[in-house]
C-alpha cells in the first residue's frame, strides 16, 4: 500500500515542527511547505538548499521553499479581513497560503494539509471562528488537520479516512507554550526558535514604515511598490527629504553593505570613498517631477552622509561625497549638516 503523504504548512517555529513529527509518527511522509516574503522567512532565500539541509538534520524534516512575495505585496493594499493591531492581515495571510499549499497537494503527491496552530493562541487568527474562516475561504475545511488542538476540532478527512489515528493527535489550546516545550523534549528536540521575531507586519515600530509605504502620501506610487522597496525600509535611519525624497542611511557597516544589495538602478547611491561614514540610498530619484528639487535633496543628503561619518579634522570643512545614479558618477562636496532640524525628517 502506498504510503500517505502530507504537507505541512511550515514556519520553522517550534509549533509547526511539532505538528509535522507528531504527524510523522503515525508513519506518513511529511513534507513541509515553507512560504517567504520580505515580511517573514525571507533570510532562507540566501541559501536555500543550505536550509533544506539544516531543517533536515535538525529535525528530520524535509521543506520545500517558495517565496510568494509578489502577491503578498498586492495582498496587503486590501485584504478582506482587514489589519491586527499593527499592519499585519494575519486571516488573509492565512488564507493566501492556505490555498496556495492546497493547490501544490495533487502536484507533491499529498493528501492532506497540516498546520502548527493551537486553538487560542493568537487572538485574531487562531480563534475558534476565524480559524473556520479561514478554513472557509481557502477551500480546505475537510483538507486541513490541526495536529496540537486536533481533539478540540471536528474531524477532518485524514480522520475519517482512517489516515491518522485521532486519539494520538493533540488537545491544546491557550497562549501558555509548556505544553509545546515537554513534546519537544519528548521528540529530543532542544535546539528551536524562541516566540519573539517572527513577522514584521505585527512588529509595532517596523509596521509603521510598511503602512506609510502603502499610505495615500506614499513616496511611492502605490501599485509599483516592490519587495527591495519593502527590504530596504527595514534597514539604516529612514528620512523623508523637503523635496520629497525618501532616503536610507547606514548606521553600521552592516546596514551599508545591506544598502548597497538593495539599491536598485533608478535609487541615487551616496558615500565617501576616501573617509570613514555611512552608505546612503536616495529612493526613485527618476520619480521627481522638480529637478532642482532633486538637485537640493541631493545636496541634503550628502550633507548628512559627511555628518554621520567620522568627525572631520580641524582644517577640513566639508568632503567629497560620491553620488551614483545609474551609470553617472559625480561627487558633491559637502560639510557636515549642522543643528538638529534634520531630526524632524526621520521617519517614525
Amino acid at each position: 500500500m502506498k504510503q500517505v503523504k502530507a504537507l505541512a504548512l511550515f514556519s520553522g517555529g517550534l509549533d509547526s515542527i511539532l505538528a509535522a513529527r507528531v504527524i510523522m509518527e503515525q508513519d506518513i511522509e511529511v513534507e513541509a511547505i515553507q512560504f517567504v516574503t520580505p515580511f517573514f522567512n525571507y533570510e532562507v532565500l540566501e541559501d536555500i538548499e543550505a536550509h533544506k539541509v539544516r531543517m533536515l538534520e535538525k529535525y528530520g524534516i524535509s521543506v520545500h521553499v517558495e517565496d510568494i512575495s509578489d502577491g503578498y505585496l498586492q495582498l496587503l493594499h486590501n485584504p478582506d479581513h482587514g489589519f491586527g493591531k499593527n499592519f499585519n492581515p494575519c486571516i488573509d495571510c492565512k488564507i493566501m497560503m492556505f490555498t496556495r499549499a492546497k493547490a501544490l497537494l495533487e502536484e507533491r503527491g499529498a493528501s492532506f494539509l497540516i498546520s502548527g496552530e493551537v486553538l487560542g493562541q493568537r487572538p485574531m487568527s487562531q480563534r475558534r471562528d476565524t480559524m473556520n474562516v479561514i478554513e472557509r475561504d481557502s477551500g480546505t475545511r475537510s483538507l486541513l488537520l490541526r495536529p496540537l488542538c486536533a481533539q478540540l476540532m471536528k474531524e477532518t478527512e485524514a480522520e475519517l479516512q482512517g489516515w491518522v489515528d485521532r486519539s494520538k493527535l493533540l488537545r491544546m489550546s491557550g497562549r501558555g507554550r509548556s505544553a509545546q516545550i515537554a513534546l519537544a523534549a519528548q521528540f529530543g528536540i532542544t535546539d528551536y526558535p524562541t516566540p519573539a521575531g517572527g513577522c514584521i507586519l505585527a512588529d509595532p515600530i517596523l509596521s509603521r514604515r510598511i503602512k506609510q509605504l502603502y499610505s495615500e502620501d506614499s513616496v511611492l506610487i502605490a501599485a509599483q511598490i516592490n519587495v527591495l522597496d519593502v527590504r530596504v525600509l527595514l534597514v539604516g535611519r529612514q528620512l523623508m527629504l523637503p523635496g520629497g525624497g525618501w532616503l536610507i542611511i547606514g548606521r553600521d557597516e552592516k546596514d551599508n553593505n545591506r544598502l548597497l544589495k538593495l539599491a536598485q538602478p533608478e535609487d541615487g547611491v551616496l558615500l565617501m570613498e576616501d573617509w570613514p561614514g555611512p552608505a546612503a540610498i536616495l529612493k526613485k530619484t527618476a520619480g521627481y517631477l522638480d529637478d532642482q528639487a532633486r538637485e537640493r535633496d541631493l545636496q541634503i543628503a550628502a550633507s548628512l552622509v559627511v555628518r554621520y561619518g567620522r568627525k572631520l579634522p580641524a582644517e577640513s570643512k566639508t568632503r567629497e561625497v560620491t553620488c551614483t545614479l545609474g551609470n553617472v558618477r559625480r561627487i558633491i562636496e559637502a560639510g557636515p549638516m549642522e543643528g538638529d532640524a534634520f531630526k524632524a525628517w526621520v521617519m517614525q
